[in-house]
């Protein structure tokens, strides 16, 4: 069946035969990322005695499964990797343990990513600096010092380097950009954060706090700016969409405002297959592992956007969407 990006009904019709969760395929998911991560982190501390540099070097691999779980963690949030809900809500809070992510906050946070993404009437707060943008002439009312301070935050080094570690290990630890009202998210972070120290104050104590520090910080560092940089050009890339209200709708958001990232294969499967996130933000019921066959069925996924980790390396002059321009645009000079 021939569909295109202007009949919304008959595309969103053509992804739901790729919606329903596979069990034994979600269990070899869960079997060839959570294991072989604490493998590794085994390895890590079995190797640091003798030789530091391959401790390091292995953080690497290790970073890779990490972000495998939390892609896993995610589609759990979305309810697509299990049938059952309680699965996905287990799955989910045992995935956060490690990722260190709360997940029932993460959820709804994210959720609400997704209910207007790319929608310049519908914002996100001012935290979200990895899929939210600013206009132009919005940077442009800005006083100096806050134009300053947004490019400081919008630099590659600051945003792709420095945050992400800081919000995994510092500012996931409290119901940040969270409304009083969200009484049971707001709960969760505090119950991970209790989980979280008994489990990584255990081990401190029995390996040593320095041995902890030389294996888990290298490993949430690599992790958190790989994830966050993969969040960043999905989203926010030169010709990405941006609409207001009235011209907003999610399947042109989806398509043209969430970009293919071609990854080469090996990197695809560390990142379970999250790079279809066009597909991803079309339907976000069809779990990670059947993502590529829906891309390869339907010929209008084939005219979206791709980017290669070459131009996503790039893709942080994207800063100021223009609206005369309709276009994403590096910061103004001066």
């Amino acid at each position: 069946m021939s569909v295109t990006k202007t009949d919304p009904v008959s595309l969103r019709r053509a992804t739901r035969g790729y919606e329903k969760s596979d069990l034994w395929r979600s269990l070899g998911q869960l079997s060839t990322a959570i294991p072989p991560f604490l493998l590794l982190c085994g390895l890590m501390y079995a190797s640091r005695p003798f030789s530091p540099l391959l401790t390091l070097g292995l953080a690497l691999p290790a970073a890779g499964f990490l972000v495998r779980i939390f892609v896993i963690q995610h589609d759990c949030g979305h309810g697509s990797f299990f049938r059952s809900r309680l699965a996905n809500s287990l799955t989910g809070v045992l995935c956060s343990l490690i990722t260190l992510t709360p997940y029932l906050m993460w959820r709804r946070q994210h959720a609400g990513h997704h209910s207007h993404w790319n929608n310049l009437d519908r914002r996100l707060s001012g935290s979200d600096v990895y899929s939210g943008c600013l206009t132009m002439a919005e940077f442009q009312h800005l006083s100096p010092l806050r134009r300053r301070i947004h490019r400081l935050v919008q630099h590659p080094l600051v945003a792709w380097c420095v945050l992400p570690p800081l919000v995994f290990l510092l500012l996931y630890r409290l119901p940040f950009d969270s409304p009083a009202e969200w009484r049971r998210e707001r709960r969760s972070v505090y119950l991970t954060d209790l989980a979280v120290l008994a489990i990584y104050g255990g081990m401190g104590w029995c390996l040593g706090f320095g041995a902890l520090a030389l294996v888990q910080v290298p490993i949430v560092v690599i992790a958190s700016m790989s994830g966050c940089w993969l969040f960043s050009v999905q989203h926010r890339f030169e010709h990405s969409l941006w609409a207001r209200q009235g011209a907003w709708t999610p399947v042109s958001a989806a398509l043209e405002g969430s970009s293919y990232l071609k990854l080469p294969r090996l990197l695809q499967w560390f990142t379970a297959n999250i790079g279809f996130h066009h597909i991803h933000h079309l339907n976000t019921h069809i779990p990670n592992y059947r993502l590529e066959a829906c891309h390869e069925a339907v010929p209008a996924f084939q005219t979206v956007q791709i980017i290669t980790p070459g131009c996503g390396w790039r893709a942080w002059r994207a800063a100021l969407w223009d609206e005369t321009r309709s276009r994403m645009v590096p910061f103004p000079r001066g």
